[in-house]
């Protein structure tokens, strides 16, 4: 089987990695860091439960912020990858980068522009089961200014392309987005439906016309971006948390459908916070795809983090779960493995937050049917609502999450097949 170098750990990346390890651990940084930790736990005041995951979470999100942040020089644009989970990068431990209620399917990936240059972001399309990826031209504020989608892409017939970017209009040019004024950075995400055989896409950058000097940020601004990018994270994340700890607890009617403050295009979100009663207690959530190709129900603490999504049923899609028959899905979200194939597992926290998300609409037309049921029941009232055939033994499960374990190993080799 050939191999290629992984789109997502290139050498790139892993010079970018340590290098914001580098900065990460600058005194300065450190300074700064005790004053946003201080400051985050003030203002979100948080319950003994979201209190025991501080500060492994409060470690990703503000290495998170560091990652984008040194990534945002258009005159030297890179594509780096962020939201990646804690691994090791040529023997030094990368604290990981998840923040902002990520999604475990998706692959991010970052590109700065400036509204006044040109560019050319050329690639190979990965193999994916569901071709649900986006290439997001934002502004500052996290608005979509501009989009292509990977089914709406012209490739040869390797799957090569090429995407121009630049402020005029296309003018019969395929495979091209106009700037605007405003126009920060592309956010592109890949949705890996299928962990085990889904691919992202190969991705370069190059800004045209950039002659022969170089363009770099000194040190000094570059840490006084990264104390910005550390606030502004911890901020943004209570701020999108709030929409779902703002609503009764359990329930799961609060939709967002909109492309702005860093929602996504052509998705719908329903936002909700649970807190189970007891290890006999359970939610148990009914869902409808609604005329969509893909659903996640991925859970994160409040600090914005999935928990332990390679080990345990940190979050499960459409094509990790099992249906019933009439083609919806029944999750059972509880801190005891409730026997159930479908468990949504909270990683020992009887608290957190549910953002799922509905996205592939046949046509691209949102379907009008309810999105979310839930109710909370004892574990043992819940199993009896389950079909026969999503009932599982714990040999089952051990297998169910050892698959799962493999299929994202992927994600940080050099190479990928």
């Amino acid at each position: 089987m050939h191999s290629i170098n992984n789109p997502i750990n290139t050498e790139v990346q892993r010079s970018h990695e340590l290098y914001a390890l580098e900065i990460f651990n600058d005194f300065a940084l450190k300074k700064e860091r005790e004053k946003i930790r201080a400051y985050w736990l003030d203002l979100v005041n948080p319950t003994e439960v979201m209190h025991s995951c501080f500060e492994t979470a409060f470690e990703e999100v503000m290495f998170g912020a560091v990652i984008w942040a040194l990534n945002q020089n258009p005159l030297s644009p890179k594509v780096t990858t962020i939201s990646r989970v804690p691994h090791f990068n040529n023997g030094h431990s990368i604290p990981g980068s998840r923040w902002g209620i990520d999604n475990p399917d998706s692959i991010y990936r970052v590109i700065p522009v400036d509204a006044e240059q040109s560019y050319m972001i050329s690639g190979q399309l990965g193999r994916q089961q569901f071709n649900e990826n986006h290439f997001t031209l934002w502004d500052l504020n996290m608005k979509t200014i501009g989009l292509i989608s990977g089914q709406d892409l012209e490739t040869d017939k390797d799957g090569f392309f090429e995407i121009s970017v630049d402020s005029a209009a296309a003018r019969g040019r395929k495979n091209h987005i106009q700037t605007k004024s405003g126009a920060k950075e592309f956010y592109i995400r890949d949705v890996m439906t299928n962990w085990l055989n889904d691919r992202p896409n190969i991705l370069n950058i190059e800004l045209l016309n950039r002659g022969h000097v170089e363009h770099k940020v000194p040190r000094p601004d570059e840490l006084e971006i990264c104390k910005r990018y550390m606030k502004k994270w911890a901020t943004n994340t209570t701020r999108w948390n709030q929409q779902a700890l703002s609503k009764p607890t359990n329930e799961f009617s609060f939709k967002i459908d909109r492309d702005t403050d860093g929602a996504l295009r052509n998705q719908v979100y329903v936002l909700g916070h649970f807190s189970i009663p007891s290890e006999d207690h359970c939610i148990i959530l009914k869902i409808s795809l609604s005329g969509a190709n893909y659903f996640i129900a991925p859970i994160t603490n409040i600090w914005g983090t999935t928990n332990d999504i390679i080990n345990r049923n940190g979050s499960l899609n459409n094509n990790q779960a099992k249906s019933n028959d009439d083609g919806t899905y029944t999750f059972i979200l509880s801190v005891k493995d409730p026997g159930i194939y479908n468990w949504l597992d909270p990683c020992d926290m009887s608290e957190g937050i549910l953002t799922l998300r509905w996205s592939g609409f046949e046509g691209k037309v949102r379907g009008n049917e309810t999105y979310a049921e839930s109710q909370t029941l004892l574990l043992s009232d819940a199993k009896k609502l389950i079909s026969p055939h999503l009932h599982v033994t714990s040999t089952a499960r051990q297998k169910q999450l050892a698959t799962r374990s493999s299929s994202h190993e992927w994600r940080l080799s050099d190479e990928i097949f």
